[in-house]
């Protein structure tokens, strides 16, 4: 089972979900995603696997003077690619799903 890991290490969240992993003995692949920004089409095969609308990748907090309520999921997605430190993190991807660990548990509902 390949399991990548979207984690930023200065993130709490991040570095909480990675011990949390790390604890049942899952080793993930981790993908630095601000130094290895994610394409377009990686952040749309990212939204199928979730299974959650574009907007759920979302940092809000950080994207509220550079994108509102209204953006599609397309404008949401382009923003995305061009500015990856609003990308909502961590995230653990499997082969055919993917979670957002916010809260850090959550991942494991796809091992």
């Amino acid at each position: 089972m390949a399991l990548i890991l979207w984690h930023n290490p200065r993130c709490s969240k991040s570095r909480e979900t990675l011990a949390l992993l790390q604890a049942r003995g899952i080793t993930p692949e981790l993908r630095l995603y601000l130094n290895d920004p994610p394409s377009r089409a990686e952040l749309e095969a990212l939204v199928d696997k979730l299974d959650q609308p574009a907007r759920a990748l979302i940092r809000w907090k950080e994207a509220k003077d550079s994108l509102d309520a209204t953006a599609s999921a397309e404008e949401i997605l382009d923003h995305l690619a061009r500015t990856p430190k609003l990308i909502e993190r961590p995230i653990l991807i499997h082969d055919t799903a993917a979670r957002i660990g916010r809260p850090p548990e959550r991942v494991l509902e796809i091992l």
